[in-house]
């Protein structure tokens, strides 16, 4: 009986690490990608003159969010545009409304993020002059 736990647990654990290497496999994936690239070029920037302006704690709460935010959703974007691409290499309008949505919607949270970076920044930049 003891050994039938032990098995269930061991699986359990061998289970979680496979999804883990899959999930890690997946951000290897999406680095490649070259907005993703431009994505992380603006989120180190970002980072930068956090520390530069030593942000707050719910600054920095804001500004990780929103950076996490993006990034998540052009993981998303390129799932669904490799999905696409899977299913027909012929161009099907229905597709290519899937990939713009899957487009927009980076690009709607991208516009969210430079508002609430402009709402934290511009103050402490006209703070500078």
């Amino acid at each position: 009986m003891n050994s039938d736990c032990n098995d269930k647990e061991t699986f359990r654990w061998k289970r979680f690490l496979s999804s883990f290497r899959f999930a890690l496999n997946g951000l290897r994936i999406v680095v490649k990608e070259p907005n993703f690239r431009v994505h992380l070029a603006a989120a180190s920037g970002v980072m930068m003159a956090g520390v530069y302006f030593s942000l707050t704690r719910v600054e920095w709460l804001f500004i990780l969010l929103m950076i996490f935010g993006v990034m998540t959703l052009e993981i998303i974007n390129t799932a669904i545009e490799k999905t696409v691409d899977l299913v027909t290499k012929d161009y099907q309008p229905l597709a290519k409304e899937a990939k713009d949505l899957a487009a927009g919607a980076v690009l709607w949270f991208s516009l969210l993020s430079i508002i609430v970076g402009a709402i934290i920044f511009l103050p402490k930049i006209y703070s500078l002059f």
